[in-house]
């Protein structure tokens, strides 16, 4: 009779300290749910029960003797891109058996306690950056970007002392901050300032916008996790609600039409702009999300070949399709930049595309319709919205298709010219 595998010590509780990391970190579930198998595996625990939702991790192992069962809730932690990048560290490192139970703990509570890279008052000014690149890429004029720059400090404000407030405390973040931003540009909008309302509205609110969230539960809905999917986009549809509401409670105080959050001002740097932006938007990203200084140049050639692939999609299909290809060709490239040594793992550099991506900007103004008086252009816009995100999703599902045969395919070719050195010597 063959020897039976003993599960390591701690595995119960390495897996559950693991699905909670990666869930907090964003990564799908699927993904989760794969990552933590195969460490079981790895950790001689391969028949393991596993399940894995957005808010609770279950995990059970049989003994020799008994069966260990462990739960844990997840997801209400938000890591930030350099504890990301550690965590996965860690899931890298345990699939291939490089870490045990024992250690991969300790790393994964350092990784949870390792302070911001940035200080306080850089993670401002990151975020500040982080406005105006995007309203660069909304095609802001100056005064647009002026706006935006001193609202994204504002509202940069009001998050980092929301970091410190209660879970039932930090609900009310986007209603205020959607408000106080509407209140001041549609004021500045009835001035004499030449001010677009679009880009400085929906720029400082970026943190807010739940483009990753929805797509990533279309992502979960598509490949049959329909818990974790439902779940997802609910929670993303009430935070497009309570950012409408707070604009929609804004433009009644001021007397202005909440319709008119979808004027735009012609951008002074022409078609370079939102080019510049998207250097401007990384920039941000580093700083504000304390991502590693050695990943930011792979961060940056994601959000660009990002960019560049919606713009070609653009051009050719529309503008629905153009988040598809963006997403198609931003999959590949962050795939690539985890591969190489200097390279962060993919959701460190694609996270920052699905941001740039904005599906969530276009399901604000939808949300926002329906609530003032247009409610038939706000339907139509939710369509389209949705229509976009799940283009984004079918565009990273064939993405990593994609990324992963040419992973297998560059593998196959690396070990035939191994081969190749072998014989010849």
């Amino acid at each position: 009779m063959p020897t039976p595998v003993v599960p390591s010590e701690g595995v119960v509780d390495f897996l559950i300290a693991l699905g909670e990391a990666m869930i907090d970190s964003g990564d799908p579930v699927t993904h989760v749910d794969a990552s933590l198998r195969q460490v079981a595996v790895v950790n001689g625990a391969g028949d393991a029960g596993i399940i894995v939702l957005p808010t609770a991790l279950i995990v059970t192992v049989a003994g020799t003797e008994s069966v260990h069962t462990a739960g844990a809730s997840a997801g209400r932690a938000r890591l930030r891109l350099d504890q990301i990048d550690a965590v996965f560290e860690v899931v890298r490192a345990a699939e291939r058996g490089q870490v045990g139970p024992a250690q991969g703990l300790a790393r994964l509570r350092a990784a949870r306690a390792m302070p911001p890279a940035s200080s306080p008052p850089v993670r401002l000014l990151g975020y500040a950056v982080l406005t105006v690149g995007l309203a660069l890429i909304l095609r802001a004029g100056w005064a647009d970007l002026l706006v935006a720059g001193l609202l994204g400090v504002a509202v940069g404000t009001v998050l980092l002392a929301g970091d410190r407030l209660a879970p039932p405390y930090q609900v009310f973040l986007p209603v205020v901050c959607a408000f106080g931003v509407s209140v001041a540009v549609l004021v500045l909008a009835r001035t004499s300032l030449d001010l677009g309302v679009f880009a400085p509205l929906v720029a400082p609110l970026v943190t807010f916008l739940p483009g990753a969230l929805l797509t990533t539960s279309v992502i979960e809905l598509a490949t049959g996790q329909m818990i974790s999917g439902a779940g997802r986009l609910a929670t993303g549809a009430m935070q497009l609600v309570l950012l409408a509401l707070g604009i929609v409670a804004g433009a009644q105080l001021v007397g202005v039409p909440a319709t008119t959050v979808v004027d735009v001002t012609p951008d002074p740097l022409g078609t370079l702009g939102p080019w510049v932006g998207v250097a401007v938007f990384g920039v941000g990203v580093l700083l504000h999300n304390s991502a590693r200084r050695s990943s930011f140049g792979w961060i940056t050639f994601v959000l660009y070949v990002a960019y560049a692939g919606q713009v070609v999609g653009g051009l050719l299909f529309g503008g629905v399709l153009s988040a598809f290809f963006g997403a198609l060709a931003a999959t590949p490239a962050a795939l690539f930049a985890a591969g190489q040594r200097s390279g962060p793992p993919t959701l460190v550099s694609f996270l920052p595309a699905f941001w740039l991506l904005v599906p969530g900007a276009l399901s604000l103004v939808g949300v926002t319709k329906v609530l003032g008086d247009e409610r038939v252009d706000g339907v139509t816009s939710l369509v389209t919205a949705g229509a976009t995100m799940v283009g984004i999703a079918l565009g990273v599902l064939l993405g990593l298709a994609l990324g992963g045969g040419l992973a297998v395919a560059a593998q196959r070719v690396g070990t035939l010219a191994a081969q190749r050195r072998v014989r010849r010597v």
